[in-house]
C-alpha cells in the first residue's frame, strides 16, 4: 500500500524495501484549458551533486535529452495534452547505476509555451508524484500537490537523494516563476 506524503516529510525508498534499484516516477495533473488554448506540460529530472548543482548538461534530462549516463535516468514519452487517466509522463531511475558523485535527482514540471499561452500552475489541478517499484509495479509512495501555485510555471516535485548507502525520498512542492529555462539555469545547467 503506497504512502501519501507530505510537503517535507522524508521518507526512506531503498531501507524498508531491501533490493529496491528501478524506480518509475511518474507525475500526472489536470489542466484547466483557458480561451480553448493547449496545455502542454512536461516532465524532466536533474542529477545533482553536493552542492544541488548538475555536473555538465548530460544531467539534465528532459524530451530533448531523454537518457542520461548509463542509462541511469530514462525520460518516457511527451504527453502533449495532459488527457487520459493515470500518469502524463513518468521517468525511469535505476538507483544502482547512478555516479557516486549524484547525491539527488529533482524531478519537475514545467509548462511549455507559459508565456506565449499566458499559463501558470493555478491552471492546473490534481498535480502529483508518485514513486514505484518498476519491477513489482507497485506504487511505494505519492504526494500529491495541494497548493495553490498561481504565478509559477515551475515546479520541484520531489527529490529523491542519497544519504550514505540508502535512498530516500522528499517532496518539494516549491514552484518558480521564469518556467524551464530559469529553472534549468537554477540548477547550472547551460541555456
Amino acid at each position: 500500500m503506497a504512502v501519501s506524503l507530505v510537503k517535507g516529510q522524508r521518507t526512506d525508498l531503498t531501507k524498508s524495501n531491501p533490493g529496491l534499484t528501478r524506480l518509475h516516477v511518474g507525475l500526472g495533473w489536470d489542466a484547466n484549458p483557458m480561451d480553448g488554448n493547449e496545455f502542454d506540460l512536461d516532465a524532466q529530472a536533474f542529477l545533482l551533486n553536493s552542492d544541488g548543482k548538475v555536473r555538465n548538461d548530460d544531467d539534465f534530462i528532459f524530451y530533448n535529452h531523454k537518457i542520461s549516463e548509463n542509462d541511469a535516468v530514462i525520460a518516457g514519452e511527451d504527453n502533449r495534452t495532459g488527457n487520459g487517466d493515470g500518469d502524463d509522463e513518468s521517468l525511469k531511475v535505476d538507483l544502482s547505476k547512478i555516479p557516486t558523485d549524484v547525491n539527488k535527482i529533482d524531478f519537475t514540471v514545467t509548462i511549455d509555451q507559459y508565456d506565449v499561452r499566458h499559463q501558470n500552475f493555478g491552471m492546473v489541478n490534481n498535480a502529483y508524484i508518485r514513486i514505484v517499484n518498476d519491477e513489482t509495479n507497485e506504487e511505494l509512495m505519492r504526494y500529491d500537490l495541494s497548493e495553490d501555485a498561481s504565478i509559477e510555471t515551475a515546479i520541484v516535485m520531489g527529490e529523491v537523494y542519497r544519504t550514505r548507502n540508502e535512498w530516500k525520498f522528499l517532496p518539494v512542492g516549491a514552484g518558480y516563476q521564469g518556467g524551464l529555462a530559469a529553472l534549468a539555469s537554477g540548477f547550472g545547467v547551460n541555456i
